[in-house]
């Protein structure tokens, strides 16, 4: 997962437009909720943003709020979606 962080957070400042603030994040830094930016539409756009960078594609099931909880738990899903597809 540690490994996935520093590409989850340019992914993450990108989508969400935070012009370079993410590079700040952890792990364990809480997003949904807690980050104004991160409303329904830029869900969308972090989706989009992690299939298009990773090369994946996640599963209706496992795009849950809680997957956007924090850093760490998007990173989770990534490296779930990475598996499931053999990246």
């Amino acid at each position: 997962m540690n490994d996935l962080l520093p590409d989850v957070l340019r992914v993450i400042d990108q989508a969400l437009h935070l012009n370079g603030r993410a590079a700040d994040f952890t792990a364990d830094t809480a997003l949904l909720g807690a980050l104004p930016e991160l409303d329904s539409m830029a869900v969308l756009a972090l989706i989009t943003g992690l299939e298009g960078h990773f090369g994946i594609a996640f599963a209706d099931d496992d795009l849950r709020g809680e997957m956007f909880a924090t850093v760490g738990s998007v990173c989770e899903g990534v490296a779930q979606a990475m598996a499931s597809s053999g990246t």
